[in-house]
């Protein structure tokens, strides 16, 4: 796929604002012709959207899809999900699947193995830091795939998933060119379409309508063969939240003991690692602003990490926090890590300690 769909957004972001006065009204007429609400379905085609979440897109995109009865899979962007955290929460509460769309939208089979699986663990780690959840699902940027890539993503889980209609949203599809791709699915198949589009927003309710005539519904993706099939869950709950889940206080008494702990799990191959930190508070008192100090093996260097920031990339590295994992409450967990390089060490760092207490390794 081209990549100067990219190029689009900042066009069309004047074009969404001028469809947001009458997107209420466009809906309100199509809720009773959703293929949800049909007698049956003769079969699944899944709804897919890229490159979100996008602050002036995602929510009207939502609404639409919700006002339609429909339900899609979205494949997120790393980066985007990291700087808009509580509309990834959005697209879950509105019964939406989230998928792995890599971290930067990189042309990945260009980059090196190492490359790729920064790309993907990272946006994984994020995901799973929202949602409580890691995706299952994966989608290439651009379609663009190698074994490669392939086996990279079977390190963590993923089944690769491409497309079987391509709506040309990304390259200015009208609202009706895209309601005829989606008239060309057949079941089980997946239709791309992308998160920013004006026209793909506007096109929600004839979508819905188009699949309500043939008896299709809008199912989810399965990880295993990667096909539409019927949803295995109950759906959206009643409201999307607004902000993080709150952490309820764990009882006073008896006192907990200890100060931290941290657990390390490494995923080595050739010359290249990754590792995920979980550190947990083990003490009464919440830790704010929270520095991990840990020494890497010797031969370790980090290229890249996620959730923190790292300083330096050998020796003895410290782990600062980012705003939004700031605070550790007791017997409370936060998940960073890293990928970095070996030559042929691949071992765990040692010597954690957490603003100056130091932990134990587990």
């Amino acid at each position: 796929m081209p990549p100067t769909r990219r190029l689009l957004r900042p066009a069309l972001a004047t074009a969404m604002t001028l469809f947001t006065v009458t997107a209420a009204s466009a809906l309100a007429v199509t809720v009773t012709s959703s293929p949800s609400s049909a007698a049956a379905c003769n079969g699944y085609v899944a709804l897919t959207f890229d490159d979100g979440p996008n602050p002036s897109t995602t929510q009207s995109l939502l609404n639409a899809l919700r006002a339609a009865g429909l339900r899609a899979t979205m494949f997120n962007e790393g980066a985007r999900a990291q700087q808009n955290p509580s509309l990834v929460r959005a697209q879950v509460a509105a019964g939406m699947w989230i998928g792995n769309h890599s971290w930067s939208h990189a042309h990945l089979t260009q980059l090196s193995v190492a490359q790729m699986t920064s790309e993907i663990a990272q946006t994984q780690q994020v995901i799973q830091q929202i949602t409580g959840t890691a995706p299952k699902l994966f989608r290439p940027p651009y379609g663009e795939t190698n074994a490669t890539l392939r086996s990279v993503e079977a390190q963590y889980g993923l089944t690769e998933i491409i497309w079987d209609v391509d709506s040309q949203d990304w390259n200015n599809a009208s609202t009706a060119q895209i309601v005829q791709a989606v008239s060309r699915l057949s079941p089980g198949q997946v239709i791309l379409m992308h998160d920013w589009p004006a026209n793909t927003i506007a096109a929600i309710p004839q979508i819905a309508s188009t699949l309500a005539s043939r008896n299709l519904c809008a199912g989810m993706i399965s990880p295993v063969t990667g096909r539409a099939v019927a949803p295995d869950d109950a759906g959206p709950t009643t409201a999307p939240p607004t902000t993080p889940p709150v952490t309820t206080a764990p009882p006073t008494t008896p006192p907990i003991t200890g100060g931290c702990q941290v657990q390390s799990s490494v995923n080595a191959w050739n010359n290249g690692l990754t590792n995920n930190l979980t550190i947990t508070n083990t003490s009464n008192a919440t830790i704010s602003n929270w520095r991990l100090t840990f020494t890497l093996p010797a031969g370790q260097t980090i290229i890249s990490g996620w959730n923190a920031t790292y300083s330096p990339s050998s020796g003895q590295v410290t782990a600062s926090n980012v705003s939004w994992n700031s605070i550790i409450p007791p017997n409370g967990s936060v998940q960073i890590g890293y990928q970095a390089t070996h030559s042929g060490n691949s071992g765990p760092p040692t010597g954690f300690t957490l603003n100056g207490t130091a932990c134990t390794a587990r």
